[in-house]
């Protein structure tokens, strides 16, 4: 029996790839009206955190914040005061390092496995099965909880033990947070020379699934210094060189129009170590 805890934007598509689950899927969120569609697919809708743990051998958990995951787990009430030794409980949720380690080690005092497992690819990954999922904790309960987190995930690593999953998301996230600062100033630049901001991101859109975006980069097995004879280097040298070209120009262009590009800036200072140059 699965248990999904927490069915909102991203949620509840995830859940929605566990309708029809073999042994059945028991739903959990605090408004009602959430779970209604979950029903008419089959599942029950579980009147109590209680009857999910009582009920379910792997839980999924989806909610906002560590607090949330936290009043989940706790208390005589709670998953973990409440569920069978061997269950499993998966957390979606994005939380902090030290409270995936902590909820762990709160989990093996009762015999629980908990992992830290948060996605990516949003809604629209949720929806088309195909979510990145990075898994910290114990191997054995990541291979039980494996069939329930492929019905929703087309990629699903292990990355190590409690709390690597969510070193990844964190780590994956910089990437995505810093390219929108990165975005935001490159529309201030273009809107300020004229340019239909609307057609940029058409460009943007189109040549970064060609190229493969920010990613395309990430094909060294470290982050450190570049080996002179690395075989890798000419081309990151040659991508180092048209960077700090292109970089250049965006700072002279941001000078002669008064826009701040201070992310420009840094990032002609940075790109190079970025590389490993």
């Amino acid at each position: 029996m699965v248990g999904f805890i927490g069915v909102g934007d991203i949620g509840a598509p995830m859940c929605e790839q566990l309708i029809g689950w073999p042994g059945g899927l028991f739903v959990l969120d605090r408004r009602p009206e959430a779970v209604e569609s979950f029903v008419e697919g089959g599942a029950t809708s579980a009147d109590s955190v209680q009857q999910v743990a009582t009920e379910c051998d792997v839980i999924c958990i989806m909610v906002q914040t560590g607090d949330q995951v936290r009043s989940l787990l706790g208390g005589d009430s709670g998953i973990l005061a409440n569920a069978s030794p061997g269950t499993v409980v998966v957390v979606h949720s994005t939380i902090s390092v030290e409270q995936a380690a902590d909820f762990a080690e709160m989990g093996a005092r009762h015999d629980i496995a908990v992992l830290d497992a948060p996605v990516s690819g949003g809604a629209m990954g949720a929806r088309q099965g195909e979510l990145a999922i990075m898994v910290g904790g114990d191997r054995d309960a990541f291979e039980r909880a494996l069939p329930v987190l492929q019905t929703f995930g087309g990629m699903i690593k292990r990355m190590g033990d409690a709390g690597a999953g969510t070193r990844t998301k964190i780590a994956r996230n910089l990437i995505t947070f810093a390219s929108y600062a990165a975005v935001g100033e490159s529309m201030r630049l273009a809107e300020a020379s004229g340019l239909d901001i609307r057609k940029l991101a058409q460009v943007v859109l189109h040549s970064d699934a060609l190229s493969g975006g920010a990613g395309a980069i990430m094909v060294r097995s470290t982050a450190g210094p570049m080996e002179a004879d690395d075989p890798l280097r000419p081309y990151f040298e040659h991508a180092a060189a048209l960077g700090l070209k292109d970089i250049a120009f965006a700072i002279e262009m941001g000078e002669e129009l008064g826009v701040d590009v201070s992310i420009a800036r840094l990032t002609e200072q940075k790109l190079p170590p970025a590389l490993g140059l």
